[in-house]
């Protein structure tokens, strides 16, 4: 199987810590100082990485981003490794996360980190951000505003922060230095570069995020962010909770999908109820009658971008794999340990897809507590020796 990663021919390069490189032959570009300085270590040296030093700080790059679960993605990732690669020895890089961070901020290139746990994604207050993030820059007027540009509300907010502001804003930026930020125009049939504007949103896949050196990690505390009063708008009717098979699959962001190795569906369907998670299938699933059409995954079917995705019974065709490569876990379950998705997975169980379907089916019941009730296994002893 070709394993060549899929690659946008019409973009011209990606900032690396060794400058800017041309993906489509390996080429370097007009390499930043600031960032080829660095030595070409190997990304994957055993050895620690040193830390970017600071010296007399003057300046500040700040990153904005929501995490989920404790976690920043890879697109909110690659906004950190932007601002740590173009950062001098009197920059520091500032990352203000909305949520709770329980990701390693040195790691990612942060100097100091300033998390918001008390913004979950899950609570729709854009107003509150907006004035945090407005406050945050006030108190360290940074050069540049680095967000990632998605539809998750960070490129909701960065925009809306440029506009507050009365600032400059490049948008989707595809390439960047220190110099300049690129951006497709005319339904990309055109590229457009400019100086580096004040507020940055950066499309996905445009820094790379192995940085060789590690930043400060310094936690700060965000009293001084927290911004009260000010009109609302609107009101925060809260999480309407609705059936997983009802979420379109290209906004699941759980998926149990099936495979030719499925043989007992209705058991896939009440594990996929059990798990509360949308269902998936392959090509030959869908062909064999099993699966509607729009459950497909891969070329020729749905592109998906969960953060759990598991195979039941899918070898891995090159035409699935395409459909799940922006899958951040996936785990597959496969007699065939050697299968082509065992190289995509994350975990891979090899053993039959009905005796794990049927093991996850017993252990999620008996994990889950009746409504009203508490687990077995949280109950006091004494309660369960009198029910006993």
């Amino acid at each position: 199987m070709n394993t060549t990663k899929r690659i946008d021919p019409r973009r011209p390069f990606i900032i690396t810590a060794a400058g800017l490189r041309r993906i489509t032959l390996g080429e370097s570009g007009s390499a930043d100082a600031s960032a080829a300085h660095w030595p070409a270590q190997g990304h994957a040296a055993e050895a620690a990485k040193p830390r970017r030093m600071v010296k007399e700080a003057r300046y500040v790059l700040l990153v904005a981003a929501h995490s989920e679960r404790g976690a920043l993605d890879e697109h909110a990732r690659q906004a950190v490794a932007a601002a740590a690669l173009l950062a001098d020895a009197q920059t520091e890089v500032v990352l203000m996360v909305f949520g709770e961070l329980k990701d390693d901020a040195a790691e990612l290139g942060v100097d100091k980190l300033i998390a918001l746990p008390e913004f979950d994604r899950r609570t729709f207050a854009r107003d509150s951000e907006l004035r945090a993030l407005q406050a945050c820059a006030t108190a360290l007027s940074p050069r540049h505003v680095f967000l990632p540009d998605n539809a998750h509300g960070d490129g909701d907010l960065g925009r809306r922060y440029a506009a507050a502001a009365g600032a400059s804003v490049a948008t989707e930026v595809v390439e960047i230095d220190a110099r300049h930020v690129g951006v497709y125009a005319h339904a990309k049939r055109a590229f457009a570069t400019r100086a580096l504007p004040e507020v940055i949103l950066l499309a996905p896949g445009a820094v790379d995020t192995k940085l060789p050196f590690t930043g400060g990690g310094e936690r700060l505390s965000g009293e001084f962010l927290h911004a009260r009063g000010g009109t609302q708008l609107y009101r925060d009717l809260g999480v309407e909770e609705i059936d997983a098979a009802q979420v379109a699959l290209e906004e699941a962001d759980f998926i149990v999908a099936a495979g030719n190795g499925v043989t007992d569906v209705g058991a896939f369907e009440r594990l996929a109820g059990a798990f509360g998670a949308a269902i998936a299938a392959s090509r030959v699933a869908v062909d064999n009658g099993h699966f509607t059409r729009d459950k497909q995954v891969g070329a020729t079917g749905k592109t998906v971008e969960a953060s759990v995705y598991i195979a039941f019974g899918i070898s891995g065709a090159v035409q699935h794999l395409q459909g799940i490569k922006d899958c951040r876990h996936v785990i597959a379950v496969n007699l065939d340990g050697s299968a082509p998705i065992a190289k995509r997975a994350n975990l891979t169980i090899v053993g039959d897809a009905q005796a794990t379907i049927a093991a996850l089916i017993e252990q999620v019941q008996a994990a889950r507590p009746v409504r009203g009730q508490q687990p077995a296994a949280a109950r006091p002893r004494e309660a369960a020796g009198a029910a006993a």
